[in-house]
């Protein structure tokens, strides 16, 4: 069988005997068609657990409107939502200067004018003020309260100091936070950084079985932030692996949430008959492979599919490289796998986090990187850099012979492998 994987704006070919493939890892095929603009609007009109978006706006007539969106991480269809939210604003008396849109970075980099640019668009980058979250600048961030957990709430002051906040998302699996979405846009989006720091280091006792979302403590204090906060109203959608947009999810920032994670469920969850000996995945190319920090995720799932002690061949280019200054400090520190594992336990810190993503599936299997980085980078993440995937075939058949079975998942980053309960 012949595969074409993404590798950031190109493609990586290799090819692979039917016989030794136990399962290519792809989406369900479904009836779902692509939305139009049509589906927003009435989304927007007949939404799930509030009132209609215009009627809210008129009952509350804000002078100060923030529009949570996406960083450059996230690929948004902002094309097709923004126009029907923004028409909404107009027929309600909201005027472009009420409006904010603030970039949910979490604790990404902050967006460059030409970021902004590539991904809002000149029209919406000459309409609205546009405002990166950053979660360690203290003067920019205020107090929301305590959440049950013990974690002071802090976040950025904007949404704090706003009548009306909206929040835009794509909802796709996510490795320890069940989904993203919803609730995220918040924390981790526009959340102090420590608030970040102790929501997530829950991921290292979740990571290996991960809880559903109605017992999972990061999805549920996650959840309690965006109540405390007061989110008004959010517009999400779940996109197909050929990035249409097959559902449109408006409304309370749970209930809505919720339908649109039903849906990606139903596209991105694949069981699978057990598992393989060796898992080639790719990140889907540009720009969920635009950095390590990114690609981590299509590795997570690879993991799922292998057996302990197999092989895993990623295919992530990350021109961005690590992505993240604690996450790559992390990987140059620690002489093995080992060192990460135990440092997350008593050391938690955003970036780490990912580092340890990486340590524990190097800890238990061989990884082999096709990838732009260097290959000292590629050590110091405990893999081995290949030129090609054909490359890696051959170095894992000369070392473990040719009896193998092997599982192919061309969407790494988004199809989640569900092995069959022991």
């Amino acid at each position: 069988m012949d595969f074409q994987l993404k590798r950031g704006r190109g493609t990586e070919a290799f090819t692979l005997e039917d016989s030794k493939i136990l399962q290519v890892v792809l989406p369900p095929e479904t009836n779902l068609k692509p939305c139009t603009l049509r589906d927003v609007e009435d989304a927007l009109d007949s939404p799930v657990g509030t009132p209609p978006l215009l009627e809210l706006l008129e009952r509350k007539k804000p002078r100060k409107v923030v529009l949570i969106v996406n960083d450059i991480t996230r690929p948004t269809p902002y094309g097709l939502l923004l126009p029907p939210v923004l028409a909404r604003f107009a027929r309600a008396g909201i005027t472009d200067d009420m409006v904010t849109l603030l970039v949910a970075t979490g604790i990404h980099d902050p967006h460059t004018d030409e970021q902004n640019l590539q991904v809002y668009g000149e029209e919406t980058v000459r309409r609205f003020r546009i405002v990166s979250h950053i979660a360690d600048d203290m003067d920019s961030l205020v107090s929301a309260g305590t959440l049950s957990t013990g974690s002071e709430l802090k976040i950025n002051r904007l949404v704090a100091e706003a009548d009306f906040v909206l929040t835009l998302g794509v909802v796709m699996p996510h490795y320890f936070a069940g989904y993203s979405g919803g609730r995220k846009s918040i924390l981790p989006g526009v959340a102090w950084k420590e608030t970040v720091e102790r929501n997530h280091s829950r991921m290292v006792e979740l990571m290996d079985a991960l809880p559903d979302l109605d017992s999972n403590p990061v999805n549920l204090e996650m959840i309690e932030a965006a109540r405390m906060v007061g989110v008004d109203f959010i517009l999400n959608v779940v996109v197909n692996e050929k990035k249409d947009v097959v559902k449109v999810a408006a409304g309370d920032v749970v209930k809505a949430w919720r339908e649109a994670v039903a849906v990606s469920a139903s596209l991105y969850e694949v069981p699978v008959k057990g598992l393989a000996d060796v898992a080639v995945a790719g990140a889907c190319g540009h720009p969920r492979d635009i950095n390590m920090y990114q690609a981590q995720k299509a590795l997570d799932h690879a993991d799922k599919a292998t057996k302990k002690g197999g092989a895993i061949v990623l295919v992530a280019d990350c021109p961005g490289g690590y992505g993240e200054a604690v996450f790559e400090e992390w990987m140059n520190a620690a002489s093995c796998p080992e060192d990460i594992v135990r440092r997350i336990r008593t050391d938690f810190k955003m970036g780490g986090h990912k580092a340890f993503g990486f340590a524990k599936v190097a800890a238990e299997k061989t990884v082999y990187m096709v990838t732009s980085m260097d290959g000292a980078e590629v050590k110091k993440l405990f893999a081995v850099k290949v030129p090609s995937v054909e490359d890696a075939l051959r170095l894992i058949e000369h070392e473990r012979g040719k009896d193998l079975s092997y599982m192919v998942l061309p969407e790494g980053s988004l199809t989640v492998p569900v092995p069959p309960r022991s």
